[in-house]
Formats: C-alpha cells, structure tokens, sequence
C-alpha cells in the first residue's frame, strides 16, 4: 500500500474498453508525513477527490481490487483516509 494525495485528475476520451466509467487520478506519494513530489497516475475505484488523502494499491493487487483482473491497471485507489496521525 502507498499512502498519497490526490493532486488533479486526468481527462481521456479515448481509453482501453475495460477501464470506461473509471477516473484517471494524479496523486502525489507521502512518505514519513511528507509529500514526496513523486507522482503516479491511479484507477479511482472509491470516488476520491482532489486534494483527499488516499490509499494506493499497486501490480496485480490494483487489477484485484477493482475486480478487473484482465485490465491494464498498475495502480488503483482502494481507500480514502478519514484521520492520519
């Protein structure tokens, strides 16, 4: 799991046929409390918006999580974080 921050989202018109009606998000990773200024396209599977701290699950565990194990996913958001402390 990667924690990170939903930075802005991506906008495509044309995309792989397994991936319409899901949200391309731009996140930055945090790493010890820290924005790390390392940024990763994800899948948003939970409805996160920008500016939201998120969960990140990467490799076959993003296909896993949003039930598309076929699909060319790398990494998808899973959560959305209430409190960080």
């Amino acid at each position: 799991m990667i924690l990170a921050k939903v930075k802005g989202s991506i906008v495509s018109t044309v995309k792989n046929e397994k991936l319409i009606g899901y949200k391309f998000m731009i996140v930055e990773t945090i790493e010890n409390g820290k924005l790390t200024g390392n940024h990763l396209i994800a899948v948003d599977g939970v409805g996160a918006g920008i500016g939201e701290e998120v969960l990140i699950s990467t490799g076959s565990g993003a296909r896993l999580a949003l039930d598309r194990i076929d699909s060319p996913v790398d990494a998808a958001i899973v959560g959305i974080v209430d409190k960080n402390q």
